[in-house]
């Protein structure tokens, strides 16, 4: 066995979906074989490379590496402990859960999100019966499940949420609505590319489709699951519009077609020549969100753009740029399709134009000081004061 670095596994919840983290220092050989596994992700905000968590994946992952390096998860051991072990009776429980949040009209996100976390809490409390769970069952399982679990708080503010319906479901149990209550949401300022920037990464993206879907983003400022669930039957060419169906919210809303897009759109049209939605997998049906946030990525490396870059980046530049540019907010909000103005006012903080004309206190002292009168000295920063 040769001198690699020792390579660690460790399990997560990361894209709504419970991951299986391969860390290691540095090495060309190691990221070779990591790439060489099927369906294997490299994440920017997490620092290393993921794989979907099953055990024919964690057993995919240490065939890969056995007699090549050691392979540690003593992370994997710990998290174990809480692999659900259900009865007949709470997994007709959970299904039902989820046949009642079909009926409610929730999103699929939504309804695999809300099963997925009441799941693992029944199972926390598989030995206390349901009918007996209190608010400190609740505490206990956000203790233990979710700090080491390292969940997000958006992440927790979701089971609440999940946990808030469950118990109108079943409302048999101890645990009072009015009394759970949500951790406040961070309030983080979205990242922002300049226009300039925006230009730059689409004109490093050589392959058409690939052009077609960041044009299309960007331009329309739209989401991930709007962009893949878009079809060809929704663009209204002579009009320059495009209609969103059943977005977030199950809103439907109309934006605007760029004019300088419509050449670009036609050029992919004939070459690609996709038969129901605007983009199609190469056996057809709907295009993999993952593969635009690959390309994406490598995108921006070729744009020398070192800021972490979402598709979402591309929905928040669309809507500060169109703040900058004069549109008023309302007609705004109406573009993004967001139910809350609240929502949309975020882009009034990071609105670069107004920010920029707003004169710093202290150059204002200085100009004051320096005015030309009497017998006053010039007074400079870089100078002795």
């Amino acid at each position: 066995m040769k001198n690699y670095p020792e390579i660690f596994l460790e399990q997560k919840v990361h894209r709504k979906k419970n991951q299986l983290l391969i860390k290691f220092t540095y090495n060309e050989i190691l990221i070779g074989m990591v790439r060489n596994i099927k369906n294997t992700y490299w994440s920017k905000s997490l620092k290393c490379w993921y794989i979907e968590y099953t055990k024919e994946n964690l057993l995919l992952v240490m065939q890969t590496f056995k007699n090549i390096t050691i392979v540690n998860t003593n992370k994997i051991i710990k998290k174990e402990v809480f692999k659900r072990n259900l009865t007949l009776d709470q997994k007709k429980l959970l299904n039902n859960f989820y046949l009642y949040l079909k009926g409610k009209r929730y999103s699929q996100s939504t309804i695999q999100t809300y099963s997925f976390f009441i799941a693992d809490f029944v199972n926390f409390n598989s030995q206390t019966p349901l009918e007996e769970l209190t608010h400190r069952n609740v505490e206990l399982f956000i203790e233990k499940v979710f700090i080491e679990r390292n969940y997000s708080i958006s992440s927790q503010r979701q089971f609440i949420s999940a946990l808030k319906i469950f118990i109108v479901f079943y409302p048999n149990t101890k645990i009072n609505e009015l009394v759970l209550e949500r951790p406040k949401k961070s309030r983080k300022l979205p990242n922002i590319l300049s226009q300039e920037e925006v230009l730059q990464i689409i004109a490093a993206t050589q392959n058409l489709k690939h052009r077609a879907i960041i044009a299309l983003i960007y331009s329309c400022g739209l989401r991930i699951s709007e962009l893949i669930n878009l079809k060809l039957a929704d663009f209204f060419i002579e009009r320059k519009q495009l209609i969103i169906k059943n977005g977030k919210g199950r809103k439907d809303r109309y934006v605007s077609l760029a004019e300088s897009f419509l050449p670009l759109l036609s050029n992919y049209y004939y070459s690609y020549k996709p038969k129901i939605f605007f983009v199609e997998g190469q056996k057809g049906g709907k295009y993999s969100a993952e593969t635009v946030r690959q390309f994406l990525k490598k995108s921006c490396l070729k744009a020398g753009i070192t800021k972490t870059v979402s598709p979402h980046t591309l929905r928040h530049s669309y809507a500060t740029h169109l703040l900058e540019n004069g549109v008023d907010i309302r007609y705004i909000q109406s573009l993004l399709g967001h139910s809350k103005p609240e929502t949309t006012m975020i882009y009034t903080h990071v609105k670069r134009k107004d920010l920029m004309e707003i004169q710093n206190p202290l150059d204002i002292a200085l100009k004051k000081i320096n005015q030309p009168d009497k017998n006053n000295e010039k007074l400079v920063l870089s100078g002795r004061i």
